[in-house]
């Protein structure tokens, strides 16, 4: 079943002689289930692809389908509501609200639905991402690994149709990487989340069922790796 549909993507910045093509002609398709990796150097479009995706930014042309919905036909409140609710957004640096302690910060999208935090689903979670001992900590009382955790919560705590996540590993030692990519993935198979990462490390990307290939703005490969 198809999840996620992009067409004929563009993204372009300045004009005339100082005109940037960020993203040209970008067109693919995801499955719900898939773990998908977006590869490319620094400035071939990929961030700029998944802030797109994610309803984050908008496209100078082309079409993103979430579910069978054009969110770009929606307005920018109705668009922000969509987000919370349907998509995961995790980032390098975490953007975790300072005042706030891991429960607040994961349970933050439910209350700002104003939805009940499920206490039975909150502690599982909790235990998932080894944060049980931590949920009264600010995030200055947290090591990167456990901020990042903690962020990857939140994304995840509206069961959200799509969990895209931009360069999570970026400031990460190499044991904090690997434990947030194996949760990710551990994620992706228990939860059925289908989910978009962002990298330029080809030994994260290994861990994805398919890898796509970003170069000057275009899709240049596109392969299975499951």
């Amino acid at each position: 079943m198809e999840i996620l549909k992009v067409e004929h993507l563009c993204k372009t910045y300045g004009k005339g002689e100082s005109e940037i093509h960020a993203l040209d002609d970008v067109s693919f398709s995801v499955e719900k289930g898939e773990f998908v990796a977006i590869v490319g150097a620094s400035g071939s479009g990929k961030s700029t692809l998944l802030h797109l995706i994610g309803g984050v930014d908008r496209p100078t042309s082309g079409k993103v389908f979430i579910e069978g919905k054009d969110i770009y036909q929606l307005n920018n409140d109705k668009l922000a509501i969509f987000r919370r609710r349907q998509v995961g957004l995790i980032y390098q640096f975490y953007n975790l609200i300072p005042i706030l302690n891991v429960e607040e910060n994961i349970t933050l999208p439910c209350r700002l639905d104003g939805k009940k935090v499920e206490e039975e689903e909150l502690e599982e979670l909790l235990t998932t991402l080894n944060l049980k001992d931590r949920r009264k900590h600010l995030p200055n009382e947290l090591s990167g690994g456990q901020q990042q955790r903690t962020s990857i919560g939140r994304a995840m705590i509206n069961h959200p149709s799509l969990v895209l996540a931009d360069e999570p590993t970026g400031n990460l030692d190499s044991k904090a990487s690997k434990e947030i990519v194996d949760l990710l993935k551990y994620s992706n198979k228990k939860f059925k989340q289908t989910i978009i990462i962002i990298t330029h490390d080809l030994e994260i990307a290994s861990k994805a069922d398919r890898i796509i290939t970003i170069d000057d703005g275009k899709i240049i490969k596109d392969v299975d790796n499951s």
